[in-house]
């Protein structure tokens, strides 16, 4: 072989190489693409602005559609988000331009033609993915018939045109829009049949946008200075009110309860007994409460559900969670409540244990129904009202095969598996004074040291230094308001975390010192309580939004139902653990004198 024929096969194979090499780097999987590559693009759902949660699959509006309609395999998340991801016509490869370009001629019936008008009555949209970037656009548009002098009558409007503009930078996909042409529109007034031409443009630019920046431009309406100054306002008014706290608790409880200290136990004497009441029930304090298994469940599903919202936020951190990764918080929320329920087992095992080496078993089966029961059962009431009304929310009978599955060979075995090592490991329960054979009767109490009035203390405080903060949760979770700042997001949590325990503490010295021992499970109830506020809220969000309809109503309640109970156990938790550690402190600093 001459040198020459030597150089060409080299040449040859190189290019081979490069070309092969090329192909490789750009796919779909990397988002990298060579000019005139197709670029997957889905048709997702349907649904009113104004009702977030009530959307339908794509084609359940008479749009042109290809023959068969293939659905895209989901992940267990995207569908508990009401993804519904489908084939479409549309055809935008990589910087190809398009102009008019005919999708389908459809003959549109009287029932087609009612069927748009509802949708374009109702503000309907569209959402779609291109190279996984999710973009909307309106159905139709409204317009006032001025040609009619003796009322005022509205015409309704079908896009017929859509022009889809995309922007590039390289060989990867930065940005994209659909706008409907409001000149290439079919009138859809009257239950008649039309022909349609539906078409669409494709247009291409290009920007110095950064891949990696991509998904910024989704949360950039959410972080206007107005509403950046809107949470550091929060922010700055929760550590002002839990610094309040802090010296109110110095000032008013410390101070007396340093007195309390010097004063040595009971003499009899009836002004010694009124000046340390809780002293006096000392042999009362460290009775075990009323539904010992209950209590054992609640401590268990409590910090079960504190470990998975810290597991969240860490996620968070890391990047793993960021706005519309399709799915990924609802697929991680299912996981790590799988899996965080071997914390439930343990603790509510070795928490019972703690008072009785039997019986913990039913402790264990009680936290396993205790927060996923109520869910269940609401989940399937929602479903049923989904189903009904034909939305992506319902959920289909494989998704509940695979979650029920899950729950019975994952979270099951898991919770059992932590009961049991929780048993193995059980200790004795930490009481510095001994308990009495006869509990103590309690005095009687004006109204206003009652549970109730209590409870609206130790909830009202907590809310009110996060109710700005909740305010922008609830507009992302029933809204299309993307929150920006995890970050502040989980300081929050932590200061609510912080303001319960203070507040739990001060209630409990309180109530003992009127010489009320029952403090356990009152204690559950004054932390769990600021959950009662935040529901309370979440009705005043709905009446002051423009959400409406059986759906929409039974998915916010019912959703923000299930939220709020899982904010009341976990508080509830962190209440009683901190008013345990105070009264342990108190009688233990009086033993020791």
């Amino acid at each position: 072989m001459s040198k020459m024929e030597a150089l060409k096969l080299s040449l040859i194979i190189i290019s081979l190489l490069l070309t092969n090499l090329r192909s490789i780097a750009s796919s779909p999987h990397n988002h990298g693409y060579n000019v005139g590559d197709h670029v997957p693009l889905f048709v997702n759902k349907v649904g009113p602005l104004n009702n977030p949660s009530e959307t339908y699959q794509y084609y359940e509006l008479p749009f042109c559609g290809p023959d068969p309609v293939v659905k895209k395999k989901e992940s267990l998340g995207e569908v508990l988000s009401g993804d519904r991801l489908t084939t479409a016509l549309y055809k935008l490869n990589f910087r190809e331009n398009k102009v008019a370009e005919t999708l389908c001629h459809k003959k549109l019936e009287g029932d087609d033609v009612a069927k748009f008008r509802d949708a374009v009555i109702n503000d309907f949209y569209f959402q779609m993915y291109y190279d996984d970037l999710p973009f909307w656009g309106f159905v139709g548009k409204i317009e006032e018939d001025s040609w009619t002098l003796e009322k005022k009558s509205l015409k309704y409007f079908l896009f017929k045109h859509v022009q889809f503009d995309v922007l590039y930078n390289g060989n990867q996909i930065i940005e994209v829009h659909a706008i409907g042409d409001p000149n290439q529109v079919v009138d859809i007034t009257e239950d008649v049949g039309v022909d349609v031409q539906f078409t669409y443009s494709v247009v291409w630019n290009t920007t110095s946008a950064a891949f990696d920046t991509r998904m910024d431009r989704y949360s950039r309406a959410s972080s206007l200075p107005i509403h950046l100054k809107i949470h550091w306002f929060s922010f700055i008014n929760s550590v002002i009110t839990i610094m309040l706290l802090i010296g109110l608790l110095t000032l008013l409880f410390m101070r007396r309860l340093r007195n309390d200290l010097r004063t040595r136990f009971s003499t009899g004497d009836e002004e010694d007994d009124k000046e340390v009441g809780w002293k006096y029930i000392h042999g009362d304090v460290f009775r075990y409460p009323r539904n010992k298994s209950l209590f054992c469940a609640v401590m268990g599903v409590g910090t079960q559900l504190l470990t998975l919202v810290c597991s969240l936020f860490v996620l968070v951190c890391l990047g793993i969670l960021y706005p519309y990764n399709r799915g990924t918080l609802c697929t991680a929320l299912v996981i790590l409540y799988s899996l965080t329920s071997v914390v439930a087992g343990y603790t509510t095992a070795s928490f019972h244990c703690q008072f009785a080496e039997t019986g913990w078993e039913r402790s264990v089966l009680l936290a396993g129904i205790m927060y996923a029961g109520p869910l269940f059962v609401i989940s399937s009431i929602l479903n049923v009202v989904a189903v009904s009304y034909g939305a992506t929310a319902a959920l289909p009978f494989g998704t509940i095969m695979v979650i029920v599955l899950l729950y019975a060979f994952l979270t099951i075995p898991l919770l059992v598996l932590g009961g049991v090592i929780g048993y193995l490991f059980r200790s004795e329960f930490q009481s510095p004074c001994a308990t009495k054979r006869y509990p103590r009767e309690i005095p009687p109490l004006p109204w206003y040291r009652d549970t109730p009035c209590q409870m609206f203390l130790g909830g009202f405080l907590p809310f009110s230094a996060i109710v700005l903060e909740l305010q922008h949760l609830y507009a992302s979770l029933w809204g299309y308001r993307i929150f920006t700042l995890p970050s502040i997001l989980f300081i929050m949590f932590i200061i609510l975390i912080l303001i319960t325990a203070i507040l739990s503490v001060g209630l409990t010295y309180i109530q003992l010192s009127v010489e009320d021992h029952q403090w356990w499970w009152r204690s559950v109830f004054c932390g769990g309580s600021t959950a009662i506020f935040m529901f309370a809220y979440c009705i005043y969000f709905y009446t002051r939004s423009s959400m409406s309809g059986l759906l929409q109503f039974s998915f916010v309640f019912g959703y923000n139902a299930c939220m709020c109970y899982a904010f009341f156990l976990m508080l509830g938790t962190v209440g009683f653990r901190s008013s345990l550690m105070f009264v342990r402190y108190i009688y233990r600093a009086v033993k020791s004198e």
